[in-house]
């Protein structure tokens, strides 16, 4: 049975999907204004472990990853660069698509754009109208928080204790500090759209509201994002979603990633701490990043350093060494017996709540232990190759190396039998420029990439 902690109820519970056999599941993609950071590679991949469990486990998954294509930040980013906000955002979202595509994460099963999806957010702010919810100001249709009585479950907090968060619109017309835009009227230059208020554009959290409806339905399994997204973003879905559509017309189970932290202290361009995914690929494989966001458990802070990522491609080297080592033969009952064991442990430790770091571990308990009998055979590749398609870190690798290499290697392979140790060095230095490593040991030559 798989345990969700649901940062709704504050405790683990057991998953029971609302259709058996099935998952509907969506997470808060990106605002496409810049380019992707790693506190977006964080979450990205955290859903993605999420995702390609609970299909390991034999479930469907309907997979929802949205991108924001509105928003006040890209229509600012657009004017500062002469262009239209559809422009910046057609060429930001398949930089993106790049990223998380060399993090391994897989393509969502559908990915809508907010833009796409504005006569469903005006259905939705309709039927908060009629119920009372809603009031028109002079800049815009907004929200009041106090008509929700469970306003804050999500968060925690009553609504006279909330702190002032990220993106809450400061006004002194609002009949509470907290009362939030669900449209705004249409200013000069601004993207906008008809509604029964007039042209404008919809506010932030109405977006999410439409689109996880539109693709899911009115009740889905799991929301999930980032933990900054808490409040008041995700607050303010579950409000205007249950007012306007009813209690349960919502997600069930709650799941945020912890921040990525540097030196102890949130990353952020205002602490000069901020680091875009480009910038780490450049110095690091991101098979490397992946490999060190994973090592973590999704919920805790991830405090990020070179030191970390070099300790990651440590860790990633030597299980690609150990499955290069690997042979095309039966393993013994004792390795068999060690394979039940890792088995056992990796998925106990992701139904604990999708705990990659037990599992990481039970997969090298398996490494240390395969390495005191001897190389393993088909039954280790096979198990590797199964947990690989929730981990997603590749290191059952097979690589493709073009004619020639595959040719040269052969060459040496039989220089080497005939003792002529100058041709096998020669050969050696020659894959060497290629980028290719060989490593000569008691089972035979082995390669790597250098």
């Amino acid at each position: 049975m798989i345990r969700i902690y649901n940062s709704l109820t504050r405790t683990k519970e057991d998953f029971k999907p609302l259709v058996e056999g099935k998952v509907s599941m969506y997470v808060c993609g990106p605002t496409v204004y810049d380019l992707g950071h790693l506190g977006h590679g964080r979450s990205a991949v955290a859903f993605d472990i999420v995702r390609r469990y609970l299909e390991y486990s034999g479930l469907e998954v309907k997979f929802v990853f949205n991108n924001t294509d509105i928003d006040d930040k890209m229509i600012k980013r657009a004017a500062e660069e002469g262009i239209t906000v559809k422009e910046l955002a057609q060429r930001i979202m398949p930089e993106y698509d790049a990223d998380y595509g060399a993090l391994g994460v897989k393509p969502p099963t559908v990915k809508p754009l907010a833009t796409e999806h504005v006569p469903e957010m005006i259905e939705i702010i309709v039927a908060l109208e009629k119920k009372g919810f809603a009031y028109v100001l002079d800049d815009g249709v907004y929200y009041d928080v106090a008509k929700f009585e469970e306003y804050g479950k999500l968060s925690g907090q009553k609504l006279e204790e909330l702190k002032m968060g990220a993106r809450v619109d400061v006004k002194e017309s609002k009949r509470n500090p907290y009362d939030f835009v669900l449209w705004k009227f249409k200013k000069e230059g601004e993207p906008s759209w008809e509604s029964p208020w007039g042209e404008g554009r919809p506010g932030w959290h109405i977006e999410c509201s439409a689109m996880s409806r539109a693709h899911l339905g009115e009740g889905f399994d799991i929301h999930g994002g980032g933990l900054d997204l808490t409040f008041p973003h995700h607050e303010c879905e579950i409000a205007q979603t249950e007012a306007a559509l009813g209690s349960g017309s919502f997600a069930r189970y709650w799941m945020h990633n912890g921040f990525i932290n540097v030196d102890d202290e949130k990353m952020s361009k205002s602490l000069n701490n901020f680091f875009t995914l480009r910038d780490i690929f450049e110095k690091y494989d991101p098979q490397v990043v992946r490999f060190m966001l994973i090592q973590s458990h999704y919920r805790k802070p991830v405090n990020f350093s070179d030191s970390l990522l070099d300790q990651a491609k440590n860790g990633l080297e030597r299980l690609h060494d150990f499955v290069r080592k690997l042979h095309d033969t039966e393993d013994s009952d004792e390795i068999v017996a060690l394979i039940d064991v890792a088995r056992a442990g990796f998925e106990k430790s992701m139904n604990d709540d999708f705990d990659t770091s037990g599992a990481l571990g039970a997969v090298f308990e398996l490494v240390k232990e395969v390495n005191k009998i001897g190389n393993g055979g088909t039954a280790v590749l096979k198990f590797l190759k199964s947990v690989d398609a929730v981990l997603g870190i590749c290191f059952f690798e097979e690589e493709e190396v073009d004619d020639e290499v595959n040719a040269l290697i052969k060459e040496r392979e039989e220089v080497r039998a005939a003792k002529d140790w100058a041709r096998s060095d020669e050969i050696r230095d020659e894959l060497a420029a290629k980028g290719i490593v060989l490593e000569d040991g008691p089972d035979g030559i082995t390669w790597k990439r250098a």
